[in-house]
Formats: structure tokens, sequence, C-alpha cells
């Protein structure tokens, strides 16, 4: 009796916290709650996922009490820790990186230049050695290859605006790519912004990064 109600016990608090987890994202995008709420839930997740990971250890090394529950002891272990792994991944990833949420290849005109220039030091403009008209239709293809809603192109003025939603909460970030010349060839600068939050885990300038990768 005890291992059947260790083992459900166990299950059960895994389970909340995968549905805790699943809320976070999807509520927010979705609308049905504020971000911060949506960050809450992720950091609750991690707790509750803990606590199922913690309960089925203790009950696994009890002999008495994983009698015949061992696999359903293994799930709920697996499941406590992958909870409490996903918010601390979201952490790690804003580890060292300062609190700005607008970043510009072009430091002349970036917000945040100087710390920009300290934690994002690769992030600068594209040199390509295509003309500025070829550069252009080949920044504007990648943008499009890259998932990112096309809101405004102007080939005579050279420059495109667009917005990418961010996969779990599904925030729109603003961005906007300028072709220059550059002598015989063209000069990209990109800027990608977050519309809400302080910081973006670095979320802007990974997006220049895979864009850049992607254009050359």
């Amino acid at each position: 009796m005890t291992s059947r109600f260790g083992a459900a016990a166990a299950l059960l608090v895994a389970s909340a916290a995968v549905l805790i987890i699943l809320a976070s994202g999807p509520g927010t995008r979705l609308g049905l709650w504020d971000f911060r709420i949506g960050f809450q839930l992720l950091r609750y997740g991690a707790y509750v996922g803990g606590a199922a990971a913690a309960l089925a250890l203790a009950f696994l090394l009890i002999p008495g009490t994983r009698r015949g529950r061992v696999a359903a002891l293994a799930l709920a272990l697996m499941v406590g820790f992958v909870c409490l792994a996903v918010p601390l991944q979201f952490r790690a990833r804003g580890a060292g990186i300062p609190p700005i949420n607008d970043i510009n290849t072009d430091l002349e005109s970036a917000r945040f230049p100087e710390e920009q220039k300290k934690s994002y030091p690769d992030v600068a403009p594209l040199e390509l050695a295509a003309p500025p008209a070829a550069a252009f239709t080949r920044a504007l293809d990648t943008a499009q290859a890259m998932g990112w809603q096309i809101v405004k192109s102007d080939p005579k003025a050279r420059t495109i605006e667009a917005v990418d939603t961010t996969l779990w909460f599904g925030f729109k970030d603003d961005i906007t790519v300028r072709v220059s010349m550059a002598g015989a060839g063209s000069r990209i600068d990109v800027r990608s912004r977050s519309r809400v939050g302080r910081g973006d885990l670095g979320t802007n300038a990974r997006r220049i990064r895979a864009y850049f990768e992607r254009l050359k």
C-alpha cells in the first residue's frame, strides 16, 4: 500500500509540474495572462518539478516503499528533473547577459552601445560583395526564409521591416534591415528589439547572428 501511494504521489506532483510549465508559455502567447505571470509559472513549475524528483528519489531509496513501483518512481524522477531543468536552462541562458533588449549592428544608432560592445563584440555589420540592389533582394529573401513576418519592404530606400515571434512565450520582436553602399559592395545593418521586458536573454543578438550566417 505504501509503495503504491508513494509512486502515485510522485507521479501526481510530477504531472502538476508538467502542466504548470506547459501553461506558462502558451497561456502568455494566447493572452490569458501577462508575461510576468508566465515567468512566475515557469519558476513554480521548477519548484514543483524539484519536489517531484525529491519525492520519487526518497521512495526509490527506501526498499520497502519501492517494491513493484520502481518504473513509476523512475518516471516521476525523470519528469521531475526535466521540469526542473527547463526553467534553469532559461535562467542559464541569461547568465552574464546585460538587461538590454535592443541590439543594433550600427553602434552609432544603437540604444545601448557600451553594453552591446562589451557583451556582443561580434555583432557587427555584414559586408557583401554584391551591389546594393542585389544585396537587398538577398536580404529580403533571407528574412522570409527565416520565417519573419515582413511588414514593409522598400527597394528604393533598401530597408526591410519585419516581426519575429519567439517560440515559447510568443513575444513579438521588431526587426529592421538596412542595405547601404560600401565601396563596390554593400553593407547590411540589422536592428532587432523586443517589445516587452528589460532584457532578452540574448535572443536579439542570436537572431542577428543567425540571419547573417544565412545571408552570407
